[in-house]
């Protein structure tokens, strides 16, 4: 599903590739599999037949669907096969666009834009064991990390909770290949069970242990909550699928930006993104999520105070105050001076 940008809660420690290389290409739509009753399996491959870039397990690409938004989805094949690229989309029950177009306009042999893919959610290099935890959908980038880890003989569990037998991506699959000696599946349980069950879990920290989470924003805040009472906070990983709900609501108030290197002072009104206000007086800025869970539009804050909206940056840094993601952050202050 949409893999965006990694985030790790209060101090918990982010890796960041940067691929300065990285460009849009056209792949093939190969085959269009209906893995559940919502999330439909997308393989895609170059239509020359070739290799596909390198993509390390917990990376993901942007998909540019023909009359829908871009979206963000993780790579859930082995990395070490480069003759395809493996996605896996649930439909959301409110698509704003992303989701139903990848649904109900593509078909097998469609010509898809998608970018380069980007990691920011690597699996770190440890001696110690990997637990991997995914709830639902959120199983996609953490296949791909179990393939790695089984690649590299390195020890790892995973945990998966679904609603539901029907509703588990992946399910046949998994059971059927190696990794079910290393998985535990769980369905339908209530939340109560589920935080009993992760304290038994992550009570005991194994040695240079490190823990994977992935799926809905509540789940992976429990699993993260009952991490924290044994394990250290740069042990924790987490990703998140989609943006605070506040980015998309409540716009608040208009407010003015500076462009420190040039001087031009613009009026942000309600409605209106600071990305969106720089588009229209022709300063160009990456973007690439617009949702405030990718992290490419991060710029310096030189005066004022953000009103931070993103999924992106730690609470340290929120606290900072010293940068901000364009697309979707707005203004505590009347007037911010960016780096621009």
């Amino acid at each position: 599903q949409m893999a965006p940008r990694k985030r790790l809660a209060d101090g918990r420690q982010r890796h960041i590739a940067v691929h300065p290389e990285m460009t849009d290409f056209t792949v093939k739509i190969a085959k269009i599999i209906d893995e559940t009753a919502d999330v439909r399996i997308f393989i895609l491959t170059r239509p020359d037949g070739g290799d596909l870039p390198l993509a390390p397990a917990g990376s993901h690409i942007d998909v540019h669907p023909n009359g829908g938004p871009m979206r963000q989805y993780s790579l859930c094949n082995p990395a070490s096969d480069r003759s395809h690229y493996r996605i896996a989309v649930k439909r959301a029950p409110e698509s704003r666009g992303g989701s139903a177009a990848m649904h109900d306009r593509l078909k097998a042999g469609d010509s898809l834009t998608i970018s380069t893919p980007r990691n920011n959610f690597a699996l770190q290099d440890t001696t110690g064991k990997t637990l991997l935890i995914a709830g639902g959908i959120g199983i996609t980038p953490i296949l791909s990390m179990a393939l790695q880890l089984q690649e590299l003989g390195r020890d790892f569990s995973l945990q998966y909770f679904t609603r539901s037998i029907p509703l588990t991506p992946f399910r046949d699959e998994l059971l059927a290949s190696d990794l079910s000696k290393k998985m535990h599946l769980h369905y339908a349980l209530d939340p109560d069970s589920v935080k009993t069950y992760l304290r038994h879990l992550l009570w005991d920290r194994p040695e240079k242990g490190q823990l994977y989470v992935c799926g809905p924003a509540p789940f992976m805040q429990m699993v993260q909550d009952v991490a924290a009472a044994t394990w250290p906070p740069d042990t924790v990983h987490v990703e998140y699928f989609t943006a605070d709900p506040r980015a998309t609501s409540d716009q608040g108030d208009a407010f003015e930006i500076v462009l420190s290197r040039s001087g031009r002072t613009l009026m942000v009104p309600e409605g209106l993104s600071i990305a969106d206000v720089l588009a229209q007086n022709g300063v160009e800025v990456e973007l690439s999520c617009e949702q405030g869970i990718c992290g490419t539009c991060i710029t310096g804050v030189l005066e004022g105070t953000p009103d931070h909206r993103d999924m992106f940056m730690m609470a340290d840094e929120h606290a900072a105050n010293d940068k901000m993601t364009l697309c979707v952050s707005r203004a505590l202050s009347k007037r911010l001076v960016l780096d621009l």
